[in-house]
Order: structure tokens, then sequence, then C-alpha cells
């Protein structure tokens, strides 16, 4: 007997809830309203709060307060990593040695948009870029890094978790090739911190981006990490904000929001990842044994705790997503920011899964409130939702080919 229509969200890398004690610091901290830049008592307070929240968040990845900037999305950091290398006050930030002498970055075939994106204009200015392919489970070829190498690399930005497939790189490994060859290394840390450990100083990383949003915090604020004594320009200018890094008036109550999400993820984290690991078994095991014709994207164990990457043959990933949609179930069919292109996902393409397959594919990304019953319920309704997206397609072909 069918189980009745319940609402199970499995959208968890595109955001998350804002977890309760998040909400009530927010709600708590609505009352310190001061410019945080005034030196008067209300100015004083925010600043107060603001400071006290980069030494939280410093501390979680083992990083100095003065190397935390504060900005508006996970997006922004990378863009303001990746632009770094094109700024035209590059004598003003003493980098025109490197403006000279090093002046090509990269990348691989696998980031976000945002990175993609960023590399793409940097080309269009004359920037050299060079894209890492991966492997099939999304693994950067390390040989391919080594050979692209050069002394005219100024940055490496190689993504730590990717938002599709899950895979983990090893960044350690990859942060000691490229500073063996004297480039500075960025790591897009959105999908990874707080649910990964994370010690810059271990990884030596120069630059580490991530989201208030993915963490259960909230969303328009992020943090990007920044290496003492690393070479830095300002992307948004206008004002001596974040010690003249980041120009804006700060987003208090979101500052307030991430350092609470911090917290939280350092009580919580270690208990949801073994439980995330469980019930995506479980999910994994349920389709492997309800639904026949299906791969797994992703590294099977290098992988992020609740990230399921799944390609169904023979059916279409937008009418899958359409129609468990209708059964209460939220998924996505890749990245959230180009959920809104029918192209196939990049990062799958990069892997070596054919375009087809790579259209059939869904993600899955379960998060703190996922249960057991929220499992079951998924694989029960996502065999029948395959089974008849498998039929359309197959009269929808018959009709063609007829």
């Amino acid at each position: 007997m069918s189980q009745q229509k319940r609402k199970v969200y499995l959208d968890y890398n595109a955001t998350t809830p804002l977890h309760p004690e998040v909400q009530k610091a927010m709600r708590a901290a609505m009352k310190y309203f001061g410019n945080p830049s005034s030196l008067h008592e209300p100015g004083r307070q925010a600043r107060k709060l603001i400071e006290d929240a980069r030494k939280t968040i410093a501390s979680f990845i083992n990083a100095a307060p003065e190397e935390i900037i504060f900005v508006g999305s996970g997006s922004e950091a990378n863009n303001t990593v990746i632009n770094l290398f094109s700024c035209a006050g590059l004598r003003t930030c003493e980098m025109l040695s490197l403006k000279t002498v090093r002046k090509e970055i990269i990348t691989t075939k696998i980031e976000h948009p945002c990175v993609l994106e960023s590399a793409a204009c940097m080309e269009e200015q004359g920037t050299k870029v060079s894209y890492i392919g991966v492997d099939k489970y999304g693994k950067i070829d390390m040989h391919q890094l080594k050979a692209a190498l050069s002394n005219a690399t100024a940055l490496v930005s190689v993504m730590m978790a990717n938002n599709e497939i899950g895979t983990i790189q090893d960044i350690k490994e990859i942060s000691r090739i490229v500073k063996k060859a004297g480039a500075f290394f960025h790591t897009d840390a959105v999908q990874a911190v707080g649910k990964i450990p994370i010690d810059v100083r271990e990884l030596e990383v120069d630059y580490l981006s991530f989201s208030a949003h993915k963490i259960y915090g909230p969303k328009g604020i992020g943090a990007l990490y920044v290496r003492k004594g690393v070479v830095f320009c300002p992307f948004i200018r206008g004002g001596h904000q974040e010690k003249g890094r980041r120009a804006g008036t700060e987003n208090t109550l979101g500052i307030i929001g991430l350092a609470k999400a911090i917290e939280m993820r350092k009580i919580e984290a270690s208990e949801e990842f073994k439980r995330l690991v469980r019930l995506k078994k479980r999910l994994k095991d349920g389709i492997e044994k309800n639904i026949p014709d299906t791969k797994f994207n992703g590294h099977p164990t290098d992988c992020l705790p609740g990230t399921l990457n799944v390609s169904f043959s023979g059916a279409e990933g937008e009418a899958i997503l359409l129609y468990l949609d209708m059964e209460g179930i939220a998924v996505s069919t890749g990245s959230a920011c180009a959920s809104g292109s029918l192209d196939p996902s990049h990062v799958l393409i990069a892997t070596g899964i054919p375009q087809e397959q790579a259209h059939g594919s869904i993600r899955m990304s379960l998060g703190r409130d996922t249960t057991v019953e929220d499992i079951d319920y998924v694989i029960e309704k996502l065999r029948r939702v395959i089974k008849r997206v498998r039929q359309i397609s197959s009269v929808s072909t018959k009709a063609k080919d007829g």
C-alpha cells in the first residue's frame, strides 16, 4: 500500500533551512542596528558582535581573525580571488612582479560556474587559463596539473568538494604541488566547510571561500580566508570596511548568523556526518535494489556524506525532478546556479559520461532534517517515477521513429 504524500527536501547542496539556533541568534541581534563603522555606542556594539563572530569563524578553520574577510556570498569570494590577477591597482597592491612575470591561471573543468565564468572573463581580457581534466570519479588529473604549472602560473583554483557529485579533492597534495611551483592556491570550500574537517594551516591554502546558507545559516553572507602575507586586491571598492578589503557596510545580522551556524556545526557536524553516511547508503542500496539501469556518479568513498548523484538510463532528469516534486520530493538536476540551463551538467560530461546519460541524472543531497522515513518514501516514489518517465520516453522515441 502506497504511503501518504509527505514533504521531503533533498536539495541541501543548493541551500539549507535556517538552524533554529541561528534564528534565535539573529532575532536577538536585531536590536543592534548601529553602523559598525560609527564611533558612537550603537556602532561600537555592532562592531563588537562582528569581531566576536570573526574570531568564532576563524577558529573553526584554524585561521587568525584578521585573515577572515566578510563578503556577500561564496560566489563573491570566488570572484574576488579569480579577479585578483587582473586588478588595475596591481602597483599599489604590490603585485607588479606578478603582473609582469606570473599572469596565468589554472583551474578545473568541474568548478562552480562562478569560477568558470570568472576564468572565461579573464581569458577574454588576455589571461591564459588552463582547465585541468578529471577522471571518471571527478578526481583531478595530477599529471595534467603538474604539466600545466610553470613559472608563469600566478594562481591555481581547485574546488574542495564538488557541489554536483560530492567528490572531495586531495587539497593538501594539490597545495603541495602548487606551492612547489611558486604559485598561489585557492580552494572553493563552499560545499565542504561544516561538512568535513578543515584546517587551513594543515592544508596550506592561500585563499579559501565559504558561505553561510550551505550550513544552515542565512543567505547573503559568506567569508573569504586570505592567508596573512599573500597578495590581495579589493573586488568591491569604495569604503574602508574589512580593513579596506571589501567596501560596503557590514551585514551585521548575516555575520552573526554565519557565526552561530559555525558554532552549531562545531557541535553537530561529527554525528551528522555518520548519520548522513548511513542514510545515503540506505538510499543508494534502495535505488540499486529497486531500479535497474542506474549509475552512481562521483567518488565512492572520497565524497560528501550527504550527496548522491544518480543517472537513470532512458529518463530525462528534468522530468524526474518534476514528477518527484508532484510527490512532495525536492531534488536537483545539478548545480542550482545552472538549473535554468537545458545543457547537460558540465561536471558529469567532464567525467566522461555520455550526454544522454548526463541528461538523465539527478542530485539528491541530504541534511540535518532528513530521516529514515524520508529515505524510504523517496525510494518508493522514485521507483514509480522512473518507470513512468521511461515509459513516456519510450513512447516518445517510437513516435519519432514511426
